[in-house]
């Protein structure tokens, strides 16, 4: 599987996540397809906000699965904090059977998703054929 390097002005990236979260007491308040609906909208929203690139998602009834690259500008937490704290605002907004108080569970899961192990000792290993010996310059 190929990857996408991500660029910025000086600094060339891939930092790709797996964050899953979930409803307070889990409850399957998600089974809604307007709720589903509106909460990809959101991720988009948020994603073209704050310069992330969704690969995929799952929006179950009881939980929230995404595969996300986050610059590495911003830290995960910070991102989950994000994006918990601007659904839960517009889901108590929009969908008034939603009960009072914190919608979103307060953990979250998070894994990178890096390059195999492989695949970097290989590359690591490839650097010898492109390293100029420090003797030959002088």
């Amino acid at each position: 599987m190929s990857r996408r390097l991500y660029q910025q002005t000086h600094a060339t990236w891939v930092c790709d996540y797996h964050i899953v979260w979930c409803p307070k007491y889990r409850q399957p308040v998600l089974k809604d397809a307007y709720i589903k609906q509106e909460l990809k909208r959101m991720f988009k929203y948020i994603a073209k906000w704050k310069e992330l690139s969704i690969h995929a998602w799952h929006i179950g009834d009881e939980h929230i699965h995404l595969s996300i690259s986050i610059p590495p500008k911003y830290s995960a937490a910070y991102i989950v904090q994000v994006l918990k704290g601007k659904t839960s605002m517009w889901v108590k907004k929009k969908v008034k059977k939603i009960p009072p108080g914190t919608f979103w569970a307060r953990g979250y899961f998070v894994s990178t998703l890096g390059l195999k192990k492989e695949q970097v000792l290989a590359y690591i290993n490839n650097q010898r054929h492109h390293q100029i010996d420090m003797n030959t310059l002088f």
